[in-house]
């Protein structure tokens, strides 16, 4: 069963008889939007003669199109991409989140599971300043791969080895309803559902 919560901050209230509490980082910890602009604008930043790019590429990514190659164009748009991967994030954590998990730390083992190149993925949490809040953290690529990111087990298998909590002690925090959830719920983790509006997965589900 999953739980849905407005907020990520209301997990706390979920922890009851949990051991172990592991989140998601995009559009669960932070918004993940707030990444996509941070690198927008680092990418913009090469080409000076381009003004408006940044608004460019931000109205093209709302609009479902290809920004980098509408904007800069197949010779232009490997270099700002690569920019983007590597640039350092301007990103916030959610309201209250930092808090919450300073509270946690130390009542409980605390993880974090989340997908993507590792080193975009490395660069937002050194960018939210939270590495030392979890005792453990797994970016699935650097298990060999994209086939490694969830839905599949894996990360969390290694996660409940690593904390040394079983599965039915653990909780799992997570927005993106299609894929978050599909290993955990099978694993007998607990399962809190952020329905997140303002995320870029987000699914109006009951």
């Amino acid at each position: 069963m999953t739980v849905k919560i407005g907020s990520v901050t209301e997990a706390e209230a979920l922890l009851e008889g949990i051991d172990a509490a592991v989140f998601d980082l995009d559009d669960t910890l932070y918004p993940e939007k707030d990444y996509v602009r941070s690198g927008f604008e680092a990418a913009a930043s090469l080409f000076p003669d381009r003004p408006d790019a940044a608004a460019r590429l931000w109205e093209a990514f709302e609009s479902g199109r290809p920004a980098f190659d509408e904007v800069f164009g197949a010779a232009r748009s490997a270099e700002a991409l690569h920019v983007y991967r590597a640039h350092t994030p301007n990103i916030r954590l959610y309201p209250g989140v930092r808090e919450m998990l300073s509270r946690l730390h130390g009542r409980k083992k605390l993880g974090l599971i989340t997908d993507g190149r590792p080193e975009g993925q490395r660069a937002k949490i050194a960018a939210l300043g939270i590495e030392v809040l979890f005792d453990e953290i797994v970016i699935t690529d650097e298990l060999g791969g994209q086939e490694h990111r969830k839905p599949s087990p894996e990360a969390f298998e290694i996660m409940s080895r690593r904390l040394s909590v079983p599965f039915a002690r653990m909780a799992y925090i997570g927005d993106n309803i299609s894929k978050d959830f599909t290993a955990p719920e099978k694993l007998g983790m607990r399962c809190i559902w952020f329905q997140n509006p303002g995320g870029l997965y987000y699914e109006e589900r009951k």
